[in-house]
């Protein structure tokens, strides 16, 4: 929580639209940094990633396969960074106090990587399994 305070009084104007692109890519890649930065599950995901493109170089997959890897790795990412957002918004909305309306938002967000992350899994065996198998 401490990180989140730190990191919101670095950026007093965020509350204010940019209207120079390159300012916006700047909020896009200050957002991806702070999700990197503070997200446990996050950083978890990205070794994943990372690993599985390894694999997917060692096991020498097809073009299309790095496609489909690329496309669910960045899937599983995209939900993250949109989970810790709802977790933020949620956060400021109830401060401390507890509400089921906050809770369903943040346990149906988390829901949404979970699916997407056993997707990614599913979509590793189909493609690393047939490749796995013609090594033995």
């Amino acid at each position: 929580m401490e990180k989140k305070i730190n990191y919101l009084e670095n950026r007093k104007e965020s509350y204010k639209t940019s209207s120079n692109v390159f300012i916006s890519f700047q909020y896009a890649f200050s957002g991806i940094s702070y999700v990197l930065k503070t997200s446990r599950n996050f950083k978890i995901q990205l070794i994943f990633a990372v690993t599985s493109l390894i694999i997917g170089f060692l096991l020498k997959i097809s073009l299309s396969n790095y496609v489909i890897l690329i496309e669910t790795i960045m899937s599983v990412l995209i939900l993250e960074i949109l989970n810790t957002s709802i977790e933020s918004i949620v956060d400021l909305v109830v401060k401390k106090e507890f509400s089921i309306l906050a809770k369903i938002s943040k346990d149906t967000s988390a829901g949404a990587v979970l699916l997407a992350s056993i997707n990614s899994v599913i979509i590793a065996v189909y493609i690393f399994v047939p490749k796995i198998k013609l090594l033995f």
